[in-house]
């Protein structure tokens, strides 16, 4: 019964796609055609709201693996009579994710990259393959393809907050001047996360896109990364009463709180969201991949990690916050470790402070490329280019 209800299934979804459906229309395909098929077709198959991935070889199950805080799974179906294995997935609309193949033969499963799908992406975890369903086709590369460059330069800030000199890496967009008016972006461990070089390969393909505005971006660093941040006072003041000043009085930034922009990554966010709160209306966006972000004040405070004992008297403070004014956020867990529940109660605060909140998918992984990706879609977001058009 179990068998013919898979059975049933799996003729369901393969017939919802016109090329699996001319596929199977004649019963179980030959070896020939099934090859002619996954040499035609670029796989998965994408189309709106549905991605259609197929894998050929014996196997006793085939599960498709998302990367991702769930690693959720899904099982493939056997065509009868072959070696095909077929799986028409729901997606979302203009979504990423990475996922692995789990093969079952002999009593193990092996964990394999997609062979049909040439699309890769590899980090310290491991490789995966990369879907992108309809609607999202390119990432922002790290070359810029000949693109116009931008301008590294090194900027001492003076701190007493810290008692120390601060050296902090600032970018400038190509074509900078003087008599023009240009976004702040402040990115927390930008050289640490990313390569200076790497943070302006990206900047450089996003503006000549057109994606963003051309913008001055500032990469904070910080020798106490856990001190610093978690508690994120003195990080705040340092900011908004040292950098900031020192940053107004060398280039030419915008004064709007709008065009001022933090975004940072695990403790980075925690550094941005309490520096929001703690000075509102001196950073109109926040661009969030809160993977350290747990407002859950039982996990916090149980943790064995003694970072976020810290993280928890913070939260606390910032959940007694009042309103954030003019303030938008984009808020991604996006980590393969990542908690997404608590990047959705994350969004969730910051919406009822009254920010214009969007929460992207957490199926990504933890690399380069979805950070340079995740940095495109989220300064896209909270710069808004569109607003001097309308």
């Amino acid at each position: 019964m179990n068998m013919q209800h898979s059975l049933l299934r799996h003729a369901a979804l393969a017939a919802q796609h016109p090329a699996i459906a001319a596929l199977l229309s004649a019963g179980p395909p030959p070896a020939d055609v099934i090859d002619a098929f996954l040499a035609f077709h670029d796989l998965p198959i994408t189309e709106p709201g549905a991605a259609t991935f197929a894998f050929r070889g014996e196997a006793t199950r085939v599960e498709l693996v998302r990367a991702g805080a769930d690693s959720a799974r899904t099982d493939l179906f056997r065509v009868p009579g072959s070696d095909l294995w077929i799986l028409r997935l729901p997606v979302e609309q203009d979504d990423r994710f990475e996922y692995t193949l789990a093969v079952h033969r002999d009593g193990r499963a092996e964990l394999i990259v997609d062979p049909a799908n040439p699309h890769r992406i590899g980090d310290a975890t491991g490789e995966r393959s990369v879907c992108r369903s309809h609607g999202n086709h390119r990432h922002v590369r790290a070359e810029t393809d000949g693109a116009p460059a931008g301008l590294i330069e090194t900027v001492a800030v003076s701190s007493e907050t810290f008692g120390a000199t601060r050296e902090e890496q600032v970018y400038l967009p190509p074509g900078y001047t003087p008599e023009g008016i240009y976004p702040l972006v402040v990115i927390h461990d930008g050289a640490g996360f990313a390569a200076p070089a790497d943070v302006a390969a990206a900047l450089d393909s996003l503006i000549a896109s057109g994606d963003i505005p051309p913008v001055v971006v500032t990469c904070v660093q910080t020798r106490d990364r856990s001190g610093a941040y978690h508690g994120a006072r003195r990080h705040g003041r340092y900011l908004v009463t040292e950098l900031l000043p020192v940053l107004a009085a060398r280039y030419a930034l915008s004064l709007l709180p709008h065009d001022r922009v933090l975004v940072g990554t695990g403790l980075g966010a925690v550094a941005s969201i309490s520096t929001a709160v703690r000075y509102p209306g001196a950073f109109g966006g926040l661009v969030l991949k809160a993977g350290a972000f747990v407002l859950d004040q039982g996990k916090l405070t149980t943790s064995p990690r003694p970072v976020f004992h810290g993280t928890a008297r913070l939260t606390r403070g910032l959940q007694r916050a009042g309103t954030l004014p003019a303030t938008r956020a984009f808020v991604s867990a996006g980590d393969l470790a990542g908690p997404a529940p608590e990047s959705r109660a994350l969004a969730s605060f910051l919406l009822e402070r009254g920010a214009d909140v969007r929460l992207a998918s957490p199926s990504a992984g933890d690399n380069r490329q979805n950070w340079r990706d995740q940095l495109r879609d989220g300064l896209k977001w909270v710069l808004r280019p569109e607003r001097d058009a309308g």
